[in-house]
């Protein structure tokens, strides 16, 4: 492997060591050479480095398998890949090693772990003469990869191989995953020649991606200029949708590339084309919603006039175009309504931020379920900005609690804000823990699903945090109690919500914020909380799936406070529960120096006798009320 790795190009192995390796049968030569280190055979590695003798001499002298795979590096995106030597060498530009092995017997149309060939990879590379010899040589290129990516696909950077991909008989329409063409990705890429090449040979500008994005739509979204005019001039279009159109890319140029003068200019080109085709009507109607102040889009040139300065209303209107003609489900509008809010948090209108990242939220809901990441990343950057508003409203009102009834900062959320968005994931928590019974389980729903819960818990405490007066209050115990009796459970552990609020372990992450620890680790374990689920009635003694209580997650001396402890105790709390590996709170708790709790106080001759029972094997089952049998399983291990 060293010596493959140091060789220069068109090098051999030395001679000692060839010498060394001719020695030895053929099957050991064959064991030596598919040895790996770094996850690569020495043949892989020479394919990489373009080292033609010394591969064609693993193959031949040494028996290497010409088929044995390594793992690939691609640089752009780091992503790394199970592959076959040929892949390899077709992605490193190595058209001399892939010669030689395909001379050797390689399989020119053998996979990747991601289904790509090598003659799909090398497009994507844009090697064009080695895209040609493995043509010539059998490979397929309608073979896609197991995301439906063509050759042509991966081609579209290049209208060269695009043109030698179609006159070899690649299908233009053929489409992957996302029920997108070669001609939604050369768009995407602002690609102009090679989109006037596609359309040239078939492509249909009216195919809908996934999100019904067709290439007039899509050179919207991307604000591609040239695109855009070229296919208003080539394809004939209704009055109706060219309007929308127009409105659309000069959204796309307000939001992305800040270009205001350019978005007025296509809005005023939009509100000419409705009045000279008969005041067409903005459709479909969109009600007015208060994450954009109850804001109507323009229809006249005059009401475009009066906002024409106003920055903060354009990109309201921006909004509202996007939301009225992708709909609200689409990704771009999801997109957009996110990064809108950033921008405001930026500004520290935190407000507006919060509005936007609700009505985010909401849509996130309602057309996916919180078992999607997207849902739960949505999730938890409105609940991170929100406890971070709220500590540091605390902060400036010297602790917490100072004139806090009589007055409210700026910063502080509102309960009205905390509420909705408590309800938004807690009505749908118990639909999707039952769903997580159903097998298969995927690790990403699992991790959605407890992401959410720890939300839910920043929200109980926000709740208690933001609640004034008599009906708030009134209505955060309502709303906790209903998610008590739901008693949702943690999938990876089992935990239910007051194991979770016991310790300093639950915590929330926000890629919107640089700082992933500001503030987080002064919430839990939160005692006001606790005393709200215990009083929404929260069992003291539930087991999670390592048959801890919430007392020894308490007693645990990350977690160990000494009011925390005494609170669950006072609320019935077992001292001498053990866990699956037989720890009790009682032993935990007595040699925490930090303890100044008597726990005599709390140990009852029952518990004494119920774990003399367990201890000594004494039966008791069917002999004493099932009530007492309950009490008694708790003291088993």
């Amino acid at each position: 492997m060293s010596e493959v790795k140091g060789a220069a190009p068109g090098a051999r192995l030395s001679y000692n060591l060839r010498s060394r390796l001719e020695r030895l049968p053929f099957h050991e030569r064959k064991q030596i050479t598919a040895r790996l280190k770094d996850g690569c055979a020495p043949l892989f590695v020479a394919c990489k480095r373009g080292h033609v003798e010394i591969v064609e001499y693993l193959v031949t002298t040494c028996g290497a398998d010409v088929e044995q795979r390594g793992l690939y590096e691609v640089p752009d995106d780091r992503s790394v890949h199970n592959v076959t030597p040929l892949w390899c060498a077709a992605v490193s530009g190595k058209l001399a090693v892939i010669t030689c092995l395909v001379k050797l017997g390689a399989d020119v149309n053998a996979v990747s772990d991601t289904g790509s060939t090598p003659v799909r990879s090398a497009c994507f590379m844009t090697h064009l003469e080695i895209v040609a010899y493995l043509v010539a040589c059998g490979a397929d290129i309608l073979k896609a990869n197991y995301n439906g990516g063509t050759c042509l696909i991966n081609s579209v950077q290049s209208v060269h191989l695009c043109t030698y991909l179609l006159d070899n008989g690649a299908r233009v329409n053929a489409r992957d995953i996302q029920n997108k063409t070669a001609l939604h990705y050369a768009i995407q890429e602002h690609r102009f020649e090679t989109t006037k090449l596609l359309l040239d040979n078939g492509a249909d500008p009216h195919a809908r991606s996934r999100y019904n994005d067709d290439a007039l739509q899509t050179a919207c979204l991307k604000g591609a200029a040239q695109i855009f005019s070229y296919l208003v001039e080539s394809i004939e279009y209704s009055p109706e949708r060219l309007a929308d159109a127009h409105e659309l890319l000069g959204s796309t140029f307000l939001d992305e590339h800040i270009e205001t003068q350019l978005a007025l200019t296509h809005w005023r080109i939009a509100l000419r084309l409705r009045r000279i085709y008969g005041n067409l009507p903005k459709s479909p109607t969109m009600p007015p919603r208060a994450a954009f102040g109850f804001a109507t889009e323009f229809t006249t040139e005059e009401q475009l006039a009066a906002i024409a300065l106003d920055l903060d209303a354009l990109r309201t209107q921006s909004l509202l175009v996007c939301e009225r003609i992708l709909g609200p489900h689409h990704k771009d509008t999801l997109f957009r309504l996110m990064y809108r809010g950033a921008s405001y948090a930026d500004e520290l209108r935190y407000q507006k931020c919060i509005d936007l990242w609700r009505r985010a939220l909401e849509i996130r809901v309602e057309k996916d379920s919180i078992l999607y990441s997207d849902t739960c990343f949505t999730a938890q950057a409105l609940v991170r900005l929100l406890v971070d508003l709220n500590l540091k409203s605390n902060d400036a009102n010297g602790g917490g609690q100072l004139d806090r009834d009589n007055h409210r900062h700026n910063e502080e959320p509102k309960f009205s804000d905390v509420h909705a968005t408590f309800t938004l994931l807690a009505d749908k928590i118990s639909d999707c823990r039952r769903l997580l019974d159903i097998r298969p389980v995927y690790k990403r729903q699992q991790e959605s699903f407890d992401r959410i819960l720890k939300c839910l818990t920043h929200l109980i405490y926000l709740l208690v945090e933001t609640a004034r007066g008599e009906e708030e209050k009134a209505l955060v115990h309502s709303s906790v109690r209903a998610l008590v009796l739901e008693n949702p459970l943690s999938a990876s552990t089992g935990d239910t919500l007051l194991h979770l609020c016991v310790s300093r372990l639950n915590t929330i992450k926000s890629s919107y914020f640089a700082d992933e620890n500001q503030f987080v680790q002064l919430i839990f374990p939160s005692l006001s909380v606790i005393k709200l689920l215990l009083e929404c009635g929260a069992s003291v003694n539930v087991r999670n799936e390592s048959r801890s209580t919430p007392l020894h997650v308490a007693a645990n001396p990350y977690n160990f406070y000494n009011p925390l402890v005494l609170l669950l105790l006072e609320h019935g709390a077992h001292l001498d529960q053990p866990n699956r590996a037989r720890d009790c709170p009682s032993v935990l708790i007595a040699t925490n120096p930090m303890n100044t709790i008597c726990l005599v106080k709390y140990t009852s001759l029952r518990c004494l006798a119920a774990t003399a029972v367990c201890k000594y094997n004494i039966p008791y089952e069917g002999q004493v009320p099932s009530t007492l049998e309950t009490f008694v399983g708790y003291h088993a291990y």
